[in-house]
């Protein structure tokens, strides 16, 4: 069987194969009952063409270093995921973000020197394999209608990936983009929770964006991303009011790195 196309694994994969009708002509896929690469996990990667929808539920912030990416913070710290419980399933309805839903398949580039994509998955993931139950693969050497249905999700999650670049190359070029510091303060204690390590957008920078940049933005969408990011700030305190019911607040105050 083939091996990972790259060593460098991905959040959640543990493994990596290219699907392929010789090797995998009877194996099938079902659906998993729950999420259990979820449990540890408190920042999952979003899309831009997610915010609005992730916006009712998630802080969105966005990840430290000079390339960042949009995270939807599950958990304020490290290892807490508020939105999950022990077993993997999610506590309450909520939007589920596309990187969550993609899992375990992957479009992947098996050769460096080509820019083509092949549909990968996770052999350890326990939701593919040589099932009697589940939704086959192949027909006749074929992909069934499932596995086109995955590729075309796959293929939508890269192009939202890319328009996600965009919207992160113009949030650097208007130098938008400052380090993150939330103080939550919980009822009874005398110090707040400090929370960095993350990057979020300076609210006074854009009220001091000149016109053209500013309509450039509106026309492109990106202002209406801006906006849904900064409204999601205040469900931090949500996050961790969940966390403090779930027992699951760390005894230190300050936590440096909270979406590192």
């Amino acid at each position: 069987m083939a091996t990972a196309p790259d060593n460098n694994l991905p959040l959640f994969y543990k493994d990596l194969v290219p699907l392929s009708s010789v090797d995998h002509a009877d194996f099938h896929a079902r659906p998993l009952d729950n999420a259990e690469f979820l449990v540890n996990q408190h920042a999952v990667p979003l899309t831009s063409d997610e915010f609005v929808s992730a916006c009712r539920f998630f802080p969105i912030v966005f990840s430290a270093g000079d390339n960042p990416v949009p995270l939807a913070l599950m958990g304020l710290n490290e290892g807490v995921n508020t939105f999950v419980d022990a077993d993997g399933k999610l506590i309450n309805p909520v939007y589920v973000p596309a990187y969550i839903r993609r899992y375990p398949f992957l479009l992947a580039r098996l050769n460096p020197d080509s820019e083509d994509l092949s549909l990968c998955f996770d052999p350890s993931s326990g939701a593919i394999g040589q099932f009697d139950e589940g939704d086959a693969l192949f027909e006749n050497g074929q992909p069934t209608a499932p596995v086109n249905a995955v590729l075309e999700f796959c293929k939508n999650f890269e192009e939202a990936g890319q328009r996600t670049g965009f919207f992160m190359e113009e949030l650097k070029k208007a130098d938008l983009l400052m380090d993150g510091e939330v103080a939550i303060q919980p009822e009874g204690s005398d110090k707040p929770y400090i929370y960095r390590g993350f990057q979020m957008v300076d609210e006074n920078k854009l009220r001091e964006l000149r016109g053209d940049v500013l309509r450039k933005m509106m026309q492109n969408g990106s202002l209406g991303l801006i906006f849904a990011h900064l409204f999601s700030l205040q469900l931090m305190r949500d996050v961790f009011a969940e966390q403090v019911r779930a027992g699951k607040v760390p005894e230190i105050l300050e936590v440096p790195n909270p979406v590192a």
